[in-house]
């Protein structure tokens, strides 16, 4: 089979696309024809070996964490899944992944792949639709009537997290250039800034203090610590790239959040997709062959919106 993959840590000159063993199932796993996988900045992050004292990766690595496809093979004691399933996975952050013609995945990562979008598109879904889940209501604990400042909305896991904030009831005020403030709006958005001035001393955001502060954005300790102080006595900072101090005063909670693989909340987020709920943005398709170049554009900060990548003749 045809896939992407590197042999060392570097930037994405190292990533090589060529043949490869196409991988075979083990006990309670899968094997996954894929349609697609997609582009997330943690892919590039383990790529670049900023990562190797979390996920220990073999080489050579085949990247994407992303799945979405048809069961090919099923594995030893795999039950409740036929060959032939359209399923959603995200994958194991430290096993090969989904940037090839076929994929391993556990059976206890799948779900059942949304009907309402084309099966390539439902490979944008997974990572950042479960960042935002479990950022929100197993570390944030956001409920209706709570006010929530999501900086850094424009991107792929900021656009879940606007929608399912708005659908629990919450105030959403999220930070976000011009271009993308009609789509946010359109996810329920309370009220759009368009930049944060970390100059100031306060910092000052409308609708501040905030119950809830979601950072998606890599800031650095005194920004980090300027967004803590919008926060509200008691509240919660939560944080992709910067926790904040452990103890901040005040009564508030900081934490990283990262981000696990879990079936029933993307079983979840898939039922969403299909009543109508959670939309799904996709910025564009290429080819897997293609994928350095969209680690490069991550790399120079050049990437706007959620890329899909997929196989050749896909």
């Amino acid at each position: 089979m045809k896939a992407l993959f590197y042999r060392s840590y570097g930037d994405s000159e190292v990533l090589e696309y060529g043949d490869a063993p196409r991988p075979v199932p083990g006990s309670g796993q899968v094997l996954v024809k894929v349609a697609a996988t997609s582009f997330n900045p943690v892919d590039a992050g383990i790529r670049g070996g900023y990562l190797s004292s979390v996920y220990a990766i073999d080489f050579p690595h085949v990247p994407g964490v992303d799945v979405a496809g048809t069961i090919a093979e099923l594995g030893e004691g795999v039950t409740g899944w036929t060959v032939g399933d359209a399923v959603v996975a995200m994958l194991s952050l430290d096993a090969d992944g989904a940037a090839a013609e076929y994929a391993l995945a556990d059976a206890g990562s799948l779900a059942t792949a949304p009907a309402s979008v084309d099966l390539a598109d439902a490979a944008a879904l997974p990572v950042v639709g479960l960042t935002a889940w479990q950022s929100l209501f197993e570390i944030a604990n956001l409920t209706a009537g709570q006010t929530i400042l999501i900086n850094g909305a424009s991107g792929a896991v900021g656009g879940h997290a606007v929608q399912l904030a708005k659908q629990v009831g919450a105030v959403v005020t999220a930070t976000a250039k011009p271009h993308d403030a009609d789509r946010l709006r359109g996810y329920g958005a309370d009220r759009i800034v368009d930049h944060l001035d970390y100059g100031r001393a306060p910092l000052e955001v409308e609708g501040a203090p905030f119950d809830v502060v979601l950072n998606l954005v890599g800031t650095t300790d005194e920004q980090t610590e300027a967004l803590i102080g919008v926060v509200a006595d008691g509240g919660v900072h939560v944080g992709t790239m910067a926790a904040g101090p452990e103890n901040p005063g005040r009564g508030i909670r900081t934490q990283r959040v990262f981000v696990r693989s879990d079936a029933a909340q993307l079983a979840g987020l898939v039922g969403r997709v299909d009543d109508g709920t959670l939309r799904i943005d996709v910025a564009e398709r290429r080819p897997i062959a293609t994928a350095a170049a969209v680690h490069d554009a991550s790399d120079a900060g050049r990437l706007h919106g959620k890329v899909v990548l997929v196989p050749v003749g896909e």
